[in-house]
């Protein structure tokens, strides 16, 4: 049930800041630009740091128990906590949670820069991914309240772009900056360059970027935080461990656990919305067709394309023989289809609707497919550039996805739950993230490891990428379940 005061903050909300929107209906920038920098920095660690195993595995002379620890504990800590992180944002403020989000995260940054051994890194990067948490889910909220009509389509598109080039990029930045060893920093670099950017940011968010938040709530449902918190980290956890540890027994007690914890936090979500109380999660999201299709599609669309970025660097270093900057450098190719892909992807959708996302996700099934046979053609002696065509289709179709995905489900969600929803939705992008990893990584690692059968790199490369183009073509059937579009906003 809808209280009056949650109606008045909604529509509050709603009402966007004066100065937000400038004529004709396009996004003030500076505002737009602010808070995408936060949300680059913060989401590009979750895949720059693997181009900095090797040196830190040399320099801190760490074990691979450590270096898998450097990416679980950021991994866990941003899985477990972006729903909170979302919650937090609409009861305190957006722009407030997202400026202490930002100074957590910079600060951690530079304990993990100058981290005098594996231990304090480690916490550090828990700390970091938990402070990304906090960040991540509000740039959504903030979008969602502070832009309407064309300016939104516009802002969210801008969000997705952010989000896949940091992605798709975050392995050829990380590679720069080990290879250019600003003051022999070496891989300190890629924490350290989050002080000056999140400095700046910091200082011009309470500028440039509106406040908001929903007004008639009281207090943080912290049932909800703890079963939510557990739950996500019981099946995260073994998702992010469990392939290197051989998946030992707690991997599974651990994802048999998280069904009971995941059910009673729903239920309890259920009680406290009939009651007309604060849930961390208001059920009523899900009443939204776009909405609850939409973070299905999200989580499986994602599946394929984290794994997509693993198994290809592992090719192009493992099976190839490049070093991290070198395929980095063949990251571009996909990274330019992308931004091809994201640069046409409004005009489809004003024509094509929710089917633009059909479109897409079929081409980098065919790209995938198209990848897989080069890969097989050339094994382990052709030159890898003949990869470059199948990667330019597969970055478009990933473009054409990522672009306007954000804007096709969160459309329809009340201004006084967009930090909520955006936790949900990132949370739901940071799921399919290990979901895929895991999958597809048991996919390869158990093809290349068939020694005497002929199997090389390039096979568990192809035969993955077989995987994830099936994987695309769920997401393709998945979207049909998706509403129409709202024409008005999507022209």
């Amino acid at each position: 049930m809808t209280t009056e005061a949650e109606l008045t903050g909604s529509a509050a909300a709603a009402a966007p800041p004066p100065d937000i929107e400038e004529a004709e209906g396009k996004p003030a920038w500076g505002a737009l630009l602010v808070v995408l920098a936060g949300l680059f920095i913060a989401n590009v660690d979750f895949f720059i740091v693997n181009v900095a195993i090797p040196s830190l595995q040399s320099d801190m002379h760490a074990t691979s128990a450590e270096i898998q620890l450097v990416a679980a504990t950021f991994n866990i800590g941003l899985s477990a906590m972006l729903i909170t992180g979302g919650r937090l944002g609409d009861l305190y403020g957006r722009r407030k949670v997202f400026a202490i989000g930002l100074a957590l995260f910079t600060l951690s940054s530079v304990v993990c820069g100058i981290a005098p051994n594996m231990g304090e890194l480690i916490v550090a990067r828990a700390v970091q991914g938990a402070a990304a948490a906090l960040v991540i889910p509000q740039v959504l909220g903030i979008l969602t309240t502070a832009y309407t009509g064309k300016a939104r389509v516009a802002a969210f598109n801008a969000y997705g772009i952010t989000m896949g080039a940091s992605a798709v990029f975050g392995q050829l930045i990380g590679g720069l900056l080990i290879k250019a060893d600003i003051f022999g920093w070496d891989w300190r670099t890629i924490f350290l360059i989050n002080l000056p950017i999140g400095a700046v940011v910091l200082l011009l968010s309470p500028k440039l970027v509106p406040e908001s938040k929903a007004e008639g709530h009281t207090g943080l449902d912290w049932t909800g935080v703890v079963l939510v918190t557990a739950g996500l980290t019981a099946v995260v956890l073994p998702l992010v461990e469990g392939r290197e540890q051989g998946w030992p027994t707690w991997t599974w007690e651990c994802l048999v656990l998280a069904v009971p914890l995941l059910a009673v936090f729903w239920y309890t979500q259920r009680r406290k919305a009939a009651r007309d109380k604060s849930p961390l999660v208001h059920p009523s999201l899900f009443e939204d067709r776009a909405f609850g299709v939409g973070v299905v599609s999200l989580l499986v669309f994602f599946a394929a394309m984290a794994s997509f970025f693993l198994v290809l660097a592992l090719y192009l270093q493992e099976g190839r023989g490049l070093s991290a900057l070198q395929s980095g450098l063949l990251f571009m190719p996909l990274g330019l289809g992308f931004f091809i892909g994201c640069a046409q992807a409004p005009k489809a959708a004003a024509k094509l609707g929710k089917q633009v996302l059909t479109v897409g996700a079929v081409l980098q099934a065919v790209g995938n497919i198209a990848l897989a046979v080069t890969a097989y053609e050339l094994d382990s002696t052709g030159a890898v550039a003949w990869c470059i065509p199948a990667m330019v289709v597969a970055g478009f179709g990933m473009g054409f996805v990522v672009a306007p995905l954000a804007s096709l489900v969160l459309e329809g969600v009340a201004p006084h739950h967009a930090a909520a929803a955006s936790g949900v939705f990132s949370t739901a992008q940071e799921m399919g993230n290990a979901i895929g990893v895991a999958v597809i990584g048991v996919v390869f690692f158990g093809v290349a490891g068939q020694h005497g059968t002929g199997h090389t790199y390039a096979h568990a490369f192809g035969e993955s990428l077989l995987v994830q183009a099936g994987i695309c073509v769920l997401v393709a059937l998945l979207v049909q379940f998706l509403p129409k579009a709202k024409q008005a906003e999507a022209a």
